[in-house]
């Protein structure tokens, strides 16, 4: 099986906006690209809504059975349960158009390469706002981190993820483990909760968001994923989880200004902000070491 011929192209998937399946394809074969980096070699956990928003959606881990020649796919052993996980590795737009004729709206990547498998590329710090929060507490949220992360010497990228919330992502060019990644994020965390805790939680228990934002250290564990750059989202306003300079994180910003249709335009006039988020990385453990001498203060 070497192609698949796109069906039901004219399926409303955003019926707010008005945009189909179709759309979608269009979209993910002229955004592949810019979103293809961040998907190559990466186990990626698709997220299906084969009636579009309005109906029922599902993740996809495992993808067993036939699939055209030119999809990859790479077996892990699952962590929880005594079976192996056949995941899609979509490393080119033929697989990237096969995974939207699914009805794949949302792609959501490991954060390390089939590879290096227990080395992740990037820290996350997916920026998740309780009830009671507005989109500027995310933004002054983002500012704050970027500020102590720029103590620490440590460089951070920052996005839309096309909803409520914003990731910031640090480059770490798969030099350390996700045990390591992970323990120095939820220091990160929370020093952060401490210096803002009116503002600012470590915590994830729904009693210790309310009016708070969540500092979401948790992603950078081994399985767990986040929404890619430049992927599609289920929202009314089919938005896309958009990169960011910093100067754009203010007071104001819209994360429904990024959407379907405005991304592309914007990606001719900025390019790729996000190519950093791929290099060599920063020195994270001289970084844990400035933290500490922080906390001794």
């Amino acid at each position: 099986m070497n192609m698949f011929e796109p069906t039901h192209l004219d399926k409303m998937y955003w019926p707010e906006a008005g945009y189909t399946k179709g759309d979608m394809l269009k979209y993910y074969e002229r955004i592949s690209p810019y979103l293809l980096p961040y998907l190559k070699d990466r186990p990626v956990v698709l997220k299906r809504f084969p009636h579009g928003i309005s109906g029922q959606s599902f993740f996809q881990k495992n993808v067993e059975g036939d699939v055209p020649k030119f999809v990859k796919r790479v077996t892990i052993p699952a962590e929880t349960i005594e079976k192996d996980v056949h995941y899609i590795v979509c490393n080119n737009v033929e697989t990237l158009s096969y995974l939207a004729n699914l009805g794949t709206i949302e792609l959501h990547p490991w954060n390390s390469r089939v590879k290096k498998l227990h080395h992740p590329d990037f820290m996350i710090f997916d920026l998740d706002p309780g009830e009671g929060t507005t989109y500027n507490d995310v933004v002054a949220a983002a500012l704050q981190t970027r500020e102590l992360l720029d103590e620490l010497g440590v460089s951070s990228y920052p996005k839309t993820s096309g909803k409520k919330g914003i990731h910031l992502y640090v480059p770490l060019g798969a030099k350390y483990s996700y045990d390591e990644v992970r323990d120095f994020a939820h220091r990160v965390s929370g020093t952060l909760a401490t210096r803002y805790p009116k503002l600012l939680t470590a915590k994830r228990g729904e009693e210790h968001r309310h009016k708070k934002i969540f500092v979401d250290y948790l992603r950078n564990s081994v399985g767990q994923t986040a929404v890619a750059p430049y992927s599609l989202r289920a929202s009314p306003e089919a938005t896309v989880s958009t990169p960011l300079n910093w100067s754009e994180v203010k007071k104001g910003l819209n994360p429904k200004l990024f959407t379907i249709e405005s991304v592309l335009k914007r990606l001719k006039v900025k390019g790729d902000l996000w190519e950093p988020v791929l290099s060599t990385g920063v020195e994270m453990k001289a970084a844990a070491k400035q933290l500490r001498a922080l906390a001794s203060k």
